[in-house]
């Protein structure tokens, strides 16, 4: 359950804290008011796609942060998976932080997390079903995923999924090696090309930045030697000048000849000493990098010849040594494998009809399990509609064979008749946008019987309805409440009488900004909002009594579903 939700710097909310609770939670407001930065806050929290759009106009960054409770065994599992652990009174928080430039900092508790381990983990707290969800419901894409989620075992789908990437792995592989003769030997001019000439370069691992590194001291040679002279002239000295070695050691021996005078000057003495010695054993190392800073001039022509060759093998071949060996490793199997293709391609031949075979079984089994489950299905979701106020539409899911694909062997389409008498069309071609709202609210009340997300958000899927459709949809987000929690944002007061808490979003503007607040509404302020979703901006005694009605008769169903 979404115990608290915490929005700073979002768009036109500055700062907004929601206590959430359990049950049936309304959000109202004006349009325009806020309601749907709260979905894209949530969205953030979650793990989705952010923009540095949502930062606040002025501020260096956005912040936003959900706290959970009875989150359930699946989420607990997926914690330690991501090696993770909840708060230690159970709670688990989740934190995004939006900065200025859109990168994005996220925190399970107190720890760094990735993006992609909000994602997993949000997916197992929240589902959102949004306004444009109910456009999604169209596409026979998704009436396949709605199907088989109703009551097509996912060890199956799994297994199907499996055979049919082996299989289509094993087609890749035949179609390379089932070439034609002539195609054959232009494959083999090629791969023979493309080997001999690697081999020929013998590439060595590291080799280029040894060369780049050579040539570097070599362009600057001069520069090294003055240097290296200069430190040789100082050390050792030059004709009229002492050199650092001799004059270190000289001052050791001064010091040495009056040692029995003043003992303590001892150790001095012999810190010198050590100095000069280590000084001698530099010169030498400057003397020995004097000699190796002699180059041949022809050197750093066969440096650059070399490192051409690189720089156009790298143009084909890959730009390390070690991608050029690896082509090189792929050219000779491949060499041989299309050398030797007649065995491998019969092998191939069997092993992709083997392949095939299992995947035509097993999306037959998935085809069978799918017609089993359409039935069922058909006949709930007729039932969900009729107590949405739609009894005289008939729902089918229609499922025709084709050729295996990656979900199986089927194609799968939502039909509905919306009037007796008439033949069942496809859902895009005669549904209004109130019929989606109710049809996507049917199969998603279905569906969330059969998943353990803790909490449901619905995002105006109230579209498009009034009246008492809109009290059956509010009936129905009530009756999925239970044993849950559900958000629902709505603009009809009809749904948010019916909700166990409502908060109501508002924008006001001051010095020259906008701001949104949300409040949490007692019964008094539930009229009022109540009052306003009914009459607009002229709130009357009339629309005040009529919005205590609602609030009252509310009251009484909640108490009625809650004995039944």
């Amino acid at each position: 359950m979404l115990n608290q939700l915490y929005i700073e710097n979002i768009a036109v909310i500055e700062k907004a804290t929601i206590d959430f609770g359990a049950g049936f939670n309304v959000l109202t407001g004006e349009t325009g008011a806020g309601k749907s930065i709260i979905i894209d806050a949530i969205h953030a929290v979650l793990g989705q796609r952010t923009s540095r759009e949502l930062v606040r106009s002025g501020a260096k960054g956005a912040f936003v942060s959900a706290s959970f409770s009875d989150f359930g065994q699946r989420v607990q599992r997926k914690l330690e998976a991501l090696g993770f652990s909840p708060e230690e009174d159970g709670t688990l928080l989740l934190q995004r932080e939006i900065r200025e430039d859109g990168r994005t900092v996220c925190h399970i508790g107190a720890r760094p997390a990735s993006v992609s381990a909000l994602k997993e983990l949000g997916a197992l707290l929240i589902n959102l079903h949004g306004q444009h969800e109910s456009y999604g419901l169209l596409s026979p894409e998704n009436h396949l995923r709605y199907l088989d989620r109703m009551g097509v075992s996912p060890e199956l789908r799994h297994s199907y999924r499996e055979a049919y990437t082996a299989w289509k792995g094993l087609c890749r592989q035949l179609s390379t090696v089932n070439l034609d003769e002539s195609e054959k030997a232009r494959r083999i001019d090629l791969l023979t090309y493309q080997a001999e000439e690697l081999e020929a370069a013998q590439i060595q691992p590291g080799e280029q930045q040894e060369l780049q590194n050579r040539r570097q001291r070599i362009r600057n040679s001069g520069k090294i030697t003055e240097a290296l002279r200069q430190a040789d002239t100082l050390l050792n000295g030059g004709e009229e000048l002492p050199g650092a070695c001799a004059a270190v050691l000289d001052a050791a021996k001064a010091l040495s000849s009056v040692g029995d005078v003043l003992p303590e000057l001892g150790a001095l003495t012999g810190r010198l000493e050590s100095i000069g010695y280590d000084l001698q054993d530099c010169a030498e190392e400057i003397g020995g990098q004097c000699e190796d800073n002699e180059f041949d001039p022809r050197e750093l022509d066969d440096i650059e010849e070399r490192l051409n060759v690189y720089y156009h093998l790298s143009l084909k071949y890959g730009k390390t040594e070690e991608e050029m060996l690896q082509y090189l490793e792929n050219c000779r199997r491949e060499l041989d494998a299309v050398q030797h293709s007649g065995e491998e391609l019969e092998r191939l031949q069997k092993a992709c009809a083997k392949a095939e075979k299992e995947v035509r079984q097993l999306g037959a089994q998935l085809s069978s399990a799918r017609r089993k489950a359409a039935t069922g299905f058909a006949r709930q979701v007729r039932a969900e509609l009729a107590y949405l106020d739609m009894p005289g539409v008939v729902f089918t899911v229609q499922q025709e064979p084709g050729e295996p694909g990656p979900a199986g062997c089927d194609a799968v389409q939502f039909l509905i008749s919306a009037n007796p008498g008439e033949p069942a069309r496809p859902l895009a071609k005669i549904a209004s946008g109130g019929e989606l709202s109710r049809i996507l609210l049917a199969i998603q009340s279905l569906l969330s019987g059969r998943d353990s997300v803790g909490t449901l958000i619905f995002d105006e899927v109230d579209t498009g309805v009034s009246g008492s459709a809109a009290q059956k949809i509010g009936q129905k987000l009530r009756q999925t409440a239970k044993g849950r929690q559900v958000l629902c944002v709505t603009h009809l007061a009809q749904i948010a009488a019916l909700g166990d808490r409502q908060y109501r979003i508002e924008k006001h503007t001051e010095s020259g900004r906008t701001f949104t607040q949300v409040t949490l509404l007692d019964h008094a302020g539930r009229r009022q909002e109540l009052a306003r979703l009914i009459g607009g901006t002229q709130i009357t005694p009339l629309t005040l009594q009529n919005a205590e009605e609602m609030l009252q008769l509310a009251v009484g169903k909640n108490s009625k579903n809650e004995t039944e």
